[in-house]
């Protein structure tokens, strides 16, 4: 099993002034693979992220990552968050807090660079890149870090077609080399495509959790069967029948 697993959250709440975004949420995430976040805006889907992360603190409740929480994360946000550098430069930056010899560092950021198709573009500002080679970049050095748990956020929102295409092979095939993969998505047929389980959060709590055809064309709760009737309304649920 991946040192990442089993994912806990149990009784987590996250409030922020006259407003509760996390109300006494329970999920366990123990396989490995893609598991999605899906429900209506302002669920507490990327909260929840980022709670897992660790780079917000929650209210209530507690997180547990595998056995000891000591798995390696990687996080990719929406606009990724790259510095006025060259784009190796970029992915040698989060590979600093590793005890890496100059010549692992070196070889990590010429791989990764290789695996999103951009090694030629080593030398160049990352600022100049495209909204899709930005957002390359920025897996890639989550990628370089070797994470053994990755968490997505809306990584492919702003990005077209084929950019999403692009990236949604490199998602699977991190996750097919063992990465526990986490991704908030609001597009069903990425999550279609790319899910192995899916979680569907509604005001704050985990309200069904299963297997993507599952979840998606056969859900057993009213609050997932109201919002994917939103999101895909041509579908008919046999669940409500």
């Amino acid at each position: 099993m991946s040192p990442a697993l089993p994912i806990r959250l149990e009784r987590l709440a996250y409030r922020v002034p006259g407003k509760t975004i996390l109300d006494c949420l329970e999920a366990t995430i123990a396989e490995p693979g893609i598991t999605a976040l899906i429900g209506p805006n302002g669920a507490g889907k990327s909260v929840t992220l980022r709670l897992i992360d660790g780079l917000l603190t929650p209210s209530e409740g507690t997180i547990r990552i595998g056995a000891d929480g000591s798995a390696r994360r990687a996080f990719v946000f929406q606009r990724p968050a790259l510095v006025r550098a060259s784009v190796s430069r970029n992915v040698a930056l989060a590979l600093e807090p590793l005890a890496l010899s100059r010549r692992e560092r070196t070889s990590r950021i010429e791989r990764a660079l290789a695996r999103v198709g951009l090694r030629g573009r080593a030398g160049d500002p990352a600022t100049k890149l495209s909204g899709g080679e930005q957002q390359r970049l920025a897996l890639a050095r989550a990628w370089a870090t070797e994470p053994q748990l990755l968490l997505l956020d809306e990584p492919t929102a702003s990005l077209d077609p084929a950019a999403t295409e692009a990236l949604e092979a490199l998602v699977a095939e991190m996750a097919g080399g063992g990465t526990k993969i986490l991704i908030v998505s609001h597009n069903l047929g990425q999550v279609a495509r790319l899910a192995d389980d899916v979680v569907v959060l509604d005001a704050g709590r985990a309200v069904e959790h299963g297997p993507t055809r599952q979840v998606l064309f056969h859900p057993r709760t009213a609050e997932a069967r109201a919002y994917l009737k939103g999101e895909l309304p041509w579908t008919s649920f046999a669940a409500a029948s």
